[in-house]
């Protein structure tokens, strides 16, 4: 089973739904659970936007840094 419960692959939305898709993905999680993010870049725009929205309730740790491509793991608090 996977530790993750979803996995979000950013690379196969169009921009106006990346973020869209990542943030119902982690709205959907329970605390303790933790999502994937795959990207081409390094979603750091993204890193500020949760930190704005849902301060102090995320992790976030980088499990591959490109330069290709980004994974990032995602959990709620």
């Amino acid at each position: 089973m996977s530790q993750f419960k979803a996995t979000v692959n950013a690379t196969e939305y169009p921009p106006q739904l990346k973020h869209k898709t990542i943030f119902a993905a982690y709205n959907d999680l329970a605390p303790g659970e933790a999502m994937l993010l795959i990207n081409d870049h390094d979603p750091v725009p993204l890193r500020f936007q949760f930190e704005a929205m849902h301060p102090g309730e995320f992790t976030w740790e980088y499990l591959e840094q490109g330069p290709e491509k980004f994974q990032v793991k995602i959990g709620k608090n």
